[in-house]
């Protein structure tokens, strides 16, 4: 341990930690704006910037480390003075409209002006203006809001391993740019969020769905359905200041239907469609030699990734499609013909974690009942705005039940939000249908937890079946190299494009930095899943009696004619960067 005193007071530190980590440790608060631990900690932006006794000029808190009897002082007049000056120059080249920005209120910059009472602009000069891309089906990119903290750089590269925006040129001609600066929809960027989540300000944002949805919900000749995923009932209520993994399930839903949906189902049951399937699609390859590892695929990110980079393995791709896409299909057919309404009149709204949804549901192959199986995509954030919007007052609404017939779901399909729970809640199924043997215990320990890379083993009827769970693309690339080179010994393998899984995807909540290294937000919006799913009445999908009664009336036998017809897909190879030389 490492002794030294901040702002007075004697402190011990772990060696190798930094200032602002000595800091946070004594509740001193030290501003940053590039930061972000373990995964962008340059230095870059100096609003950190603090005294040290004995030193000439100002250290840079996030990265200067503590030593023996250092004396810090974190907020004296000059050191305050050295702050305003860095935040005055960046915000002189700063897209200031911050009323119409979708971060207002949520922005880091913000934040700041606000802390150093910011009223005018001392520094003013001459501003870049950049073109705003929003051609892909999913991110928007306006690089006149950036602030060149290049922590959605850091992220691509150093947790995702993707490299789809880097910085180029330099001084005051630097920017965030892609290659050849083209449109994020024409690179290798797999729409997976990250960048946005990570970004401090309104530069990079989910495309926005809500007035789409907005005019399906005035015309009255629609009849509008929403499903929310598992992920978002464990994150939606921090928009509106709950704690971190609060489950708001019954308050989601009644919010859903005072924006006037006509139905509020479950993706939940779509999960457990998509178990039953990859389940039955497994146990085929596995018992009939199919090509192994069988790979899952409900995350379209990870999907995008493998058509972009790996398409020599697609046949490793479960046909399945992801929950929503899944269910989408099943409420355009069977739930239409049930309720004698017709399905060009059903518009299906899908509120996920992830904005690479909105990607997904516009592939080819998605429109199992000759309709797009999904029409819209909003993600947890957007839901928000409209709940707001509409000055419901979420903290105060009663709990609902989603709606019959199809809002009956598992406690196997709740988990599917958070890494290991798509592996979990298939092997619950599968083992038990290779067996014959039904097990009490349902936890797999084995693949839970917050490590990228999971290993384990499964004893079925005597025969071992390993197993791998990844999260996060960088990880991901660890395990398809394996499987390239013919040195995996795997036989399933789960992979989801967020680390953590769907409870950390895009188009979750944004947390600040500080957030993100002082509070485990991953830990507690899967502690909140798991904990569903142990107070759940039924926790296998295949003895789920809404999928039972759908497979009996109308489907046919799991991985059939009619099932395939709906429930599955097919992938393309995609270009990994569209050179035009």
């Amino acid at each position: 341990m490492i002794n030294l005193t901040i702002n007075g007071k004697a402190v011990q530190a772990e060696e190798g930690s930094t200032i602002l980590e000595a800091a946070r440790k004594v509740n001193i608060d030290i501003p940053t704006l590039c930061f972000l631990k373990g995964i962008n900690e340059v230095g870059d932006c100096r609003m950190c910037v603090v005294e040290v006794e004995g030193r000439r000029g100002f250290a840079t808190a996030c990265i200067q480390k503590v030593e023996e009897g250092m004396v810090v002082k974190t907020s004296t007049p000059a050191v305050i003075e050295a702050r305003r000056i860095v935040l005055d120059l960046i915000l002189s080249n700063h897209d200031r409209e911050c009323l119409t920005c979708t971060r207002n209120g949520n922005c880091e910059l913000q934040k700041l002006a606000q802390e150093f009472y910011v009223d005018e602009i001392e520094y003013q000069g001459s501003r870049n203006e950049y073109e705003i891309d929003d051609k892909s089906p999913a991110i928007v990119r306006n690089f006149n809001k950036c602030v060149l903290c290049r922590r959605c750089v850091a992220t691509c590269k150093k947790v995702q391993g993707i490299g789809a925006i880097d910085c180029i040129e330099r001084g005051f001609a630097s920017q965030v740019s892609t290659y050849k600066n083209k449109s994020l929809n024409d690179v290798n960027c797999t729409f997976c969020g990250q960048c946005i989540e990570a970004c401090p300000v309104g530069a990079l944002k989910e495309k926005d769905s809500t007035q789409e949805v907005w005019k399906a919900l005035r015309d009255e000749d629609k009849y509008v359905v929403a499903q929310t995923a598992p992920a978002v009932r464990a994150a939606l209520g921090e928009e509106f200041g709950m704690e971190i993994g609060t489950n708001v399930t019954g308050k989601m839903v009644s919010g859903l239907k005072e924006l006037g949906f006509d139905k509020v189902f479950d993706t939940n049951t779509g999960a457990d469609f998509t178990i039953v399937e990859e389940g039955t699609e497994f146990l085929d390859r596995f018992q009939n030699g199919g090509t192994l590892p069988m790979i899952t695929s409900c995350s379209p990110g990870w999907v995008r990734y493998m058509e972009l980079n790996y398409p020599e393995l697609i046949p490793h791709l479960s046909t399945c499609k992801s929950p929503h896409q899944m269910f989408g299909a099943v409420i355009k057919s069977y739930y239409a013909e049930k309720m004698g309404i017709d399905p060009s009149k059903i518009f299906v709204v899908s509120v996920m974690p992830c904005i690479a949804k909105k990607f997904e549901r516009t592939r080819d192959d998605m429109q199992g009942a000759g309709y797009d199986d999904v029409d819209a995509v909003i993600t947890t954030r957007e839901l928000a705005r409209m709940i707001k919007q509409a000055h419901i007052d979420f903290l105060n609404l009663e709990d609902s039940e989603f709606d019959a017939p199809m809002g009956e779901a598992t406690g196997a399909a709740a988990i599917f939000g958070t890494t290991g729970g798509v592996m979990e809640a298939a092997l619950r199924t599968v083992q038990e249908k290779v067996t014959g043997n039904a097990f009490e215990k349902l936890e797999y320990e084995a693949v839970r937890g917050e490590q990228g890379i999971k290993r384990a083993e499964v004893d079925m009827n005597g025969k071992k079946v390993k197993v791998v769970v990844a999260s996060g693309l960088k990880n991901a690339q660890t395990i398809m190299e394996e499987i390239k080179s013919g040195k995996a010994d795997y036989q399933f393998v789960e992979i989801m494009a967020c680390p953590g899984g769907c409870v950390m995807g895009g188009g979750q909540p944004i947390r600040s930095s500080k957030e993100r290294a002082t509070i485990d937000i991953r830990s507690k919006r899967a502690n909140c899943l798991y904990s569903i799913d142990e107070k759940s009445t039924i926790r296998k999908s295949h003895e789920n009696p809404v999928l039972k009664k759908i497979y009996e009336e109308y489907l046919g036998e799991p991985g059939g004619h009619k099932a395939h017809e709906l429930l599955h897909t097919s992938y393309v190879e995609r270009q990994k960067y569209l050179l035009d030389d």
